[in-house]
């Protein structure tokens, strides 16, 4: 089975190491850069990444990278989670399985940091994601490639972009892989807990009611 990783960029450079280091050696490794100014691309080439340029923000580097991807098998990562050891023996389970051409996984979500606050969170997404079947992209997306086409793929936006995809999939055709994807702490800390606890869910709450996303991209930024 060929896989291909794609991993949207910018200025990534001290997240995205480790990131890549985690991953290990995969198939087909894209990186779309959204003009970084730091060692981001030079980091990706050193772990034999292609890169793409692509207009900043998520959905539209997502999108490029789709575009280019080499494999079957899609799998959305973000530059700043890291998946644990033997994430690649759950992924070929999982697309070893016909029934799953149908379908997606996301990774357990699980956060850098030893803090209560950090716990608290992470029982709080296992909670949403089981219940209401919204996972974000932080949990990456596994996907193969002509079930995401079906679906029209990302959409071009800077924010949500991941949630609207979630929602086209559906939470009976998506899967929670065991394997925990760690992400950074880093807007949690520096934001404050709960103040962007908050602000996230202010931006999921403002999606349903139909705010454009350009609009909750100032809220969230």
């Amino acid at each position: 089975m060929s896989l291909s990783v794609v991993i949207p960029t910018l200025n990534a450079a001290d997240r995205l190491r480790g990131t890549l280091q985690a991953l290990g050696v995969v198939d087909d490794l894209v990186v779309v850069d959204g003009a970084s100014t730091d060692d981001t691309i030079e980091v990706a080439k050193a772990f034999a990444a292609r890169v793409v340029a692509a207009p900043a923000g998520r959905g539209h580097q997502l999108m490029a990278g789709a575009a280019v991807a080499r494999g079957p098998w899609l799998l959305f990562l973000h530059a700043d989670t890291q998946l644990a050891p033997g994430w690649r023996a759950e992924v070929d389970k999982f697309v070893a399985e016909p029934c799953n051409s149908a379908r997606a996984a996301v990774f357990r979500f699980a956060l850098d940091d030893r803090s209560w606050q950090a716990r608290l969170l992470e029982k709080a997404v296992s909670w949403r994601v089981r219940i209401f079947g919204l996972p974000y992209g932080d949990q990456g997306l596994l996907i193969r490639r002509d079930f995401y086409r079906s679906l029209g793929g990302f959409p071009a936006w800077p924010l949500m972009e991941d949630v609207h995809l979630v929602r086209r999939i559906g939470r009976n055709r998506l899967t929670i892989l065991p394997a925990a994807a760690h992400t950074s702490a880093e807007r949690w800390r520096r934001g404050g807990w709960i103040r962007r606890t908050l602000r996230n869910f202010a931006c999921l709450s403002l999606y349903f009611l139909g705010v454009p996303p350009r609009l909750i991209f100032k809220v969230y930024d």
